[in-house]
């Protein structure tokens, strides 16, 4: 599969099967992750791979009872958790270099880029998860001071296609020379 079929066939999988990936598919994922851009290679992104059921029920209850991603977190044989170091990208000497301030967000989700197209690609589904109690789910991973769990993502094998959702036209979001100017210059 190629990057253009991926980007394009890609969904968000909220019902999976019961089968486990393998660790070699597992690892795959992971690998894309890693080697995605991060602000001066900084690589501010840490991954948790959670199998455990207790671990991922106590997850799923961190979103709310009406996220429709809360039963793919007790479905999904996995849970990735995307966490973040803060203070690391985006910064200099500890001062941050923009007035975005801390870049991890930026970063991690160039990660999970990587990670959900080579899912895809490898046959596996995934949906994006962000609307949980970070606190919470801090507490029940140990995450340390200065890292933060930044999504959720549900990792295993689709058991059904995913919906796909429409797009925006290009010309409601791209603009020549200047903000507003749709008249196309190239």
């Amino acid at each position: 599969m190629n990057i253009q079929q991926a980007i394009s066939e890609r969904r968000s999988i909220r019902h999976y099967t019961s089968e486990m990936p393998s660790r070699d598919l597992v690892h795959q994922i992971l690998e894309a992750a890693r080697k995605a851009p991060s602000w001066a290679n900084t690589q501010c992104s840490e991954f948790i791979v959670i199998a455990d059921a207790s671990l991922k029920e106590q997850l799923a209850g961190t979103l709310p009872e009406k996220n429709p991603a809360r039963q793919a977190m007790l479905q999904a044989p996995l849970i990735i958790a995307a966490c973040a170091r803060s203070g690391v990208s985006g910064y200099f000497k500890g001062q941050p270099v923009t007035d975005k301030g801390d870049w991890l967000m930026f970063d991690t989700a160039l990660a999970l880029q990587n990670l959900t197209l080579c899912a895809h690609a490898l046959g596996l589904g995934t949906v994006h998860v962000g609307f949980f109690d970070s606190i919470k789910t801090c507490e029940i991973l140990q995450i340390p001071s200065g890292v933060t769990v930044v999504e959720l993502l549900p990792l295993g094998f689709p058991a059904d296609a995913g919906i796909p959702t429409p797009r925006k036209p290009l010309t409601d979001f791209v603009f020549y020379d200047r903000h507003g100017n749709t008249d196309c210059t190239i």
